[in-house]
């Protein structure tokens, strides 16, 4: 293979409000946790196991604004980019964070789903 591929798809439910950031020259950055789920049954046990992923996810500019205008806690999206790592310091100590930077994104829900979902697994 020649090159080199970053790309990360995602079919999630929010796990919060979109928070934005707004800078000089009108640009903008909203960010939001996103929460995929996987289940499969315990051999051993026969019990059904549900494990949940957390997913830092930023949207930049219009993306960002329509974000923060449509979605709430608990809806369900599609988002398509690329992951980045940032790192910074804090207190005296090196954090680090993987986030996923959205080029692309279908909101799944409607506002029947939305209203009538269980959002209970995402707390």
């Amino acid at each position: 293979m020649a090159g080199t591929v970053n790309k990360v798809i995602l079919i999630g439910r929010l796990g919060d409000e979109v928070k934005m950031h707004y800078f000089e020259g009108g640009n903008s950055i909203g960010r939001f946790p996103i929460a995929t789920n996987e289940s499969y049954t315990n051999k051993q046990t026969g019990e059904k196991v549900t494990t949940t992923d957390w997913h830092n996810v930023v949207v930049k500019n219009k993306l960002a604004e329509i974000c923060e205008k449509y979605l709430t806690k608990g809806d369900k999206v599609y988002c398509e980019g690329k992951l980045k790592n940032r790192q910074w310091e804090q207190d005296g100590q090196k954090r680090y964070s993987t986030e996923v930077y959205v080029t692309e994104m279908t909101f799944l829900s409607t506002k029947k789903e939305t209203s009538n979902s269980n959002v209970s697994t995402l707390n």
